[in-house]
């Protein structure tokens, strides 16, 4: 995208349905150019007040776990009982080349040409845990254009559970079958985020995947939940031969209805919110001081003198500090 679109004209496209429309809204708040920014600020302005009535859900899992065809499944019957479906994947981009795979829409071929749902794969860009840098904006523009479920897909690596489970209402582990040994391999972590919890790939030993839903139960029931209202629930599924993701969407849809009754959801939304305005904050004064002049002059001799030991990293810092135009005190 080179040239900085109309603005209106493209809301008004996007509140209409315009999937091309979507595609280049995501692309515009995607974009690193400051005038591509100041554009996409603008758009999301116009378009907030035809947010938030989707479902967000954000589903992670290990490495084999089966994300994408149960995605896929799910999305498929989702959209079969009148539902609209936006998918956003994130894609682990090479640490090399910056570049991405960005697979997903050939791993899901019949939701890719489904007319009510929507993938976008974005490529992570380096940002923590593999999240898009702008995945919040996309879900915003998916749900501005009429999709009234937005599920996101993490690469399952790093602090990408974290991230995620900061952004959606309702947060899935999607696990495997297992002893004792796999739970003990799981982090902690993602057990106490996991708003439900899958065993996928039942149906290749449903014995062994019923011992690991009992073995995950037992180790919430240790666990404080985020909630006095709702205890994870525990399934087992396969996406692959599409069994068991009616309960599993029963459970999401049980969990809506209870944490907008208490009125978790919203108190949810409202300090995810915070905290995405202050990570934007952030975002944009790390890109301010790197940018500046006495600051990138330095940069990268001090990081090789950092680098080689020759200086500590806090009198470096100081220096970049004050080469930004913050004195101790002011840093302090």
């Amino acid at each position: 995208m080179s040239r900085i679109p109309d603005i209106a004209t493209m809301a008004q496209r996007l509140l209409a349905g315009d999937r091309a429309a979507l595609a280049r809204a995501i692309t515009l708040v995607e974009s690193r150019r400051a005038d591509h920014q100041i554009a996409a600020r603008a758009l999301l302005e116009q378009l907030m007040p035809h947010t938030g009535k989707a479902q967000r859900v954000g589903i992670t899992g290990v490495p084999g776990a089966g994300k994408s065809t149960t995605i896929e499944a799910l999305g498929t019957n989702l959209t079969a009982a009148g539902h609209r479906v936006a998918v956003l994947t994130v894609d682990p981009s090479s640490s090399r080349t910056g570049g991405s795979i960005l697979g997903d829409k050939t791993r899901m071929e019949r939701l890719s040409v489904d007319p009510n749902a929507f993938i976008r794969p974005s490529p992570s860009g380096g940002t923590l845990g593999g999240v898009a840098r702008k995945t919040r904006e996309a879900m915003l523009l998916c749900e501005a254009a009429g999709f009234d479920v937005v599920i996101v897909e993490t690469v399952g690596v790093g602090q990408s559970e974290t991230v995620v489970a900061d952004m959606v209402d309702i947060f899935l582990a999607l696990l495997i079958p297992g002893g004792g040994d796999e739970l003990q391999g799981i982090k902690k972590g993602l057990i106490e985020i996991a708003d439900l919890i899958v065993i996928n790939k039942a149906d290749s030993d449903p014995e062994r995947a019923e011992r690991s839903a009992g073995e995950y139960r037992a180790a919430l029931h240790i666990l404080a939940p985020a909630s006095p209202d709702w205890t994870p629930p525990v399934l087992t599924a396969s996406g692959l031969k599409n069994e068991g993701l009616d309960r599993l969407w029963g459970q999401i849809e049980r969990h809506r209805q209870i944490m907008t009754a208490n009125g978790d959801r919203d108190r949810r939304r409202a300090a995810q919110n915070t905290r995405w305005m202050w990570a934007m904050v952030r975002d944009r004064l790390d890109t301010a001081f790197r940018a500046h002049p006495d600051v990138a002059a330095q940069a990268q001799d001090l990081e090789d003198q950092v680098r080689a030991g020759r200086l500590p990293a806090s009198a470096a810092a100081d220096r970049l500090l004050a080469a930004f135009g913050l004195d101790d005190q002011a840093s302090a």
